[in-house]
C-alpha cells in the first residue's frame, strides 16, 4: 500500500483563507489526525473557478434537482461558470488517484447533504452543492463525507474504513488481478463486508465464485460496485455482534471453558453497549495469536485501519 493515501478536501478545511468573507474553517482533526495518514488534494470550487476573495455570498435557488447558483444580494447567476469548472475539474481529478473526499457542509458549491435551496424566498434543506454533486456523479464509488458529520464516531469510522478499503481495492486493480488475486482479496475482506451487509456479503461471494469463467473486467467492475455499496452501509451493533460470534466459532476446540465464558461475556457486554467494539476485538486478536489461527490472521476486520486513528473506541 502507498505510504500516503490521497483524499480530496474543501480548501477552507485546511485553513486556507478562501471563504466568501476572507476567512477559513480549519478543522484540526482533519489536519492533525487524518493528516498523519492521508495527503490532501485541496479544492475551493468558488476561487478555483475564478471568483475573488472576499466575494458576495451565494446560495442555491430553484429546483433542488437542478438548482441555480446565485449571489445572495445582487442576484447574479454564477451557475454556468461553476458548472463549467466542475466538468473540467472532475476530469482533472482522475489523475489524482483519490480514495476519498471531505466536503464543507452547507456550502452551495461543496455541501453534500441538506444544503439550503431557496424557492420563492423560502429555504428547504434539500440540495447538494454543485461541485459535490459533480464529484459524486463522476466518481460513484468514491468514499465521500462532510467535515461536520465526522464528529459522529460511527460516520467517521465508516468513512475512514471505506477510504482504506478503497485504497486496497485500487492497489489490487493496479496489479492486473487474475481470479486468484480477486479470491484472495475477497477472502481477506469477508468479515468486514459481513459486518456491513450480510446480503451483499452473500452476493459478493456468488460473484467471486464465477471469477474463473466470467468476463473478468466486467466482473471486477461489478465487484467494486457491490463492495463499496456494502461498506457504505453502517455496521450496526447487531451485525457486529454476529461477526464476533462467527469469529468465536473458529475457537470451539482451542478455548478452555473459562476462556469461552470470558469471550462470550465480553461480546455480550458489547452487544449491550456497555463496552466499545475494540474490547472484544482486542480479546479475539489475542486468541488469534495465541492459537495461531491462520485464516483469522488474514482477516482485515480485526485491523481495518491504523490503531492510531482509534476506530471502534466509542460506545
Amino acid at each position: 500500500m502507498p505510504t500516503t493515501i490521497k483524499i480530496g478536501i474543501s480548501s477552507c478545511l485546511l485553513g486556507e483563507t478562501v471563504r466568501y468573507d476572507g476567512g477559513h474553517k480549519h478543522d484540526r482533526y482533519i489536519t492533525d489526525v487524518l493528516g498523519r495518514f492521508f495527503s490532501f488534494v485541496p479544492v475551493c470550487p468558488e476561487v478555483d473557478c475564478g471568483m475573488p476573495v472576499p466575494r458576495e455570498a451565494m446560495r442555491l435557488e430553484g429546483d433542488p434537482e437542478a438548482p441555480r447558483l446565485v449571489t445572495s444580494k445582487s442576484g447574479a447567476d454564477k451557475t454556468d461558470q461553476m458548472l463549467s469548472f466542475c466538468h473540467a475539474k472532475v476530469v482533472e481529478l482522475e489523475k489524482e488517484d483519490l480514495c476519498g473526499f471531505i466536503f464543507k457542509k452547507n456550502s452551495p458549491s461543496s455541501g453534500l447533504y441538506r444544503v439550503k435551496v431557496y424557492r420563492e424566498g423560502m429555504p428547504a434543506r434539500s440540495g447538494s452543492g454543485l461541485f459535490a454533486a459533480a464529484v459524486v456523479a463522476h466518481f460513484p464509488h468514491l468514499p465521500v463525507e462532510e467535515e461536520g458529520r465526522l464528529n459522529d464516531p460511527e460516520l467517521r469510522e465508516n468513512f475512514i474504513e471505506r477510504v482504506f478499503a478503497y485504497r486496497r481495492w485500487k492497489d489490487l486493480l493496479a496489479e492486473q488481478p487474475d481470479p486468484g488475486r480477486l479470491v484472495a482479496f475477497h477472502t481477506r475482506h469477508k468479515l468486514i463486508v459481513m459486518a456491513h451487509s450480510p446480503a451483499l456479503y452473500r452476493e459478493l461471494g456468488s460473484l467471486v465464485a464465477q471469477a474463473g469463467s466470467a468476463d473478468l473486467p466486467q466482473l471486477l467492475s461489478r465487484y467494486e460496485e457491490l463492495f463499496m455499496k456494502a461498506l457504505e452501509l453502517l455496521a450496526t451493533v447487531k451485525k457486529q455482534t454476529n461477526v464476533l460470534q462467527h469469529i468465536m466459532g473458529y475457537f470451539k476446540r482451542e478455548l478452555s471453558g473459562p476462556e469461552k465464558e470470558e469471550l462470550a461475556e465480553v461480546i455480550g457486554q458489547y452487544h449491550a453497549q456497555l463496552v466499545p467494539l475494540i474490547v472484544p476485538v482486542t480479546l479475539l486478536r489475542h486468541y488469534v495469536n495465541k492459537y495461531d489461527q491462520q485464516y483469522l490472521k488474514e482477516q482485515l476486520y480485526l485491523a481495518p485501519a491504523p490503531a492510531e486513528l482509534m476506530l471502534r473506541n466509542h460506545v
